[in-house]
């Protein structure tokens, strides 16, 4: 029972952060700026293991653009968060080869594709700077009916709130940074367990606060 309050206090502290947090600037101020970016659909790719099971992994395709006027730094952070709340950091417990195998697959299309890990800290302005970056994550919850993709770094807008409950050493709340951040929404059709007959659905695509 306590641990069962206790969850349900944390979740609800985690919900009121996110009904708390500000919205994106419909119109940014000045310094403040957001990258030029387009997706691929999710796709799965199998990567033979010596001596093992393969294994199965999703990436996506993103390309990045800068038009905003000045060359900037670039620290790009991905997470994956499926329907069942399992949150996945792109490039966690991914073998060099999975990226190998997904820059074989793409080289005619993409010749200069990178890795979320491997990606320069700074992107120069225009189209012959554009970036190609993959993210990678090894497969999930086979329960999952769609998951989430969370890309912070595209923006250089941030925003601060008040921790609803943490607090510091003289009582006050500790405060929360938020980053805009781009937020892409999928659903599965099929039975999600069927990995290899499951169709990915794209759902929306939103910038948030995070």
């Amino acid at each position: 029972m306590r641990k069962c309050l206790f969850y349900g206090t944390v979740l609800a502290a985690l919900a009121n952060i996110c009904l708390a947090a500000p919205k994106p600037a419909i119109v940014q101020g000045p310094g403040q700026w957001t990258m030029e970016v387009r997706f691929e659909p999710p796709r799965q790719i199998v990567v033979p293991r010596a001596g093992a099971m393969p294994a199965r992994f999703w990436y996506m395709i993103l390309s990045v653009t800068n038009r905003t006027g000045q060359d900037a730094d670039f620290f790009p952070r991905c997470e994956l968060m499926t329907s069942t709340f399992q949150v996945i950091p792109a490039g966690l417990n991914v073998p060099p080869v999975a990226f190998e195998r997904v820059r074989q697959r793409h080289e005619s299309r993409y010749p200069l594709l990178e890795s979320l890990a491997n990606v320069e800290n700074r992107i120069l302005q225009g189209e012959d700077n554009a970036k190609d970056i993959v993210l990678i994550w090894p497969d999930f919850d086979l329960r999952a009916e769609g998951f989430k993709v969370f890309i912070t770094g595209l923006s250089n807008e941030t925003a601060v709130v008040d921790h609803p409950v943490a607090v510091d050493g003289m009582g006050r709340p500790v405060q929360v940074y938020l980053r805009k951040t781009l937020e892409l929404d999928y659903a599965f059709r099929g039975d999600p367990a069927l990995r290899d007959s499951v169709e990915v659905v794209y759902q929306d695509k939103s910038w948030v606060m995070r």
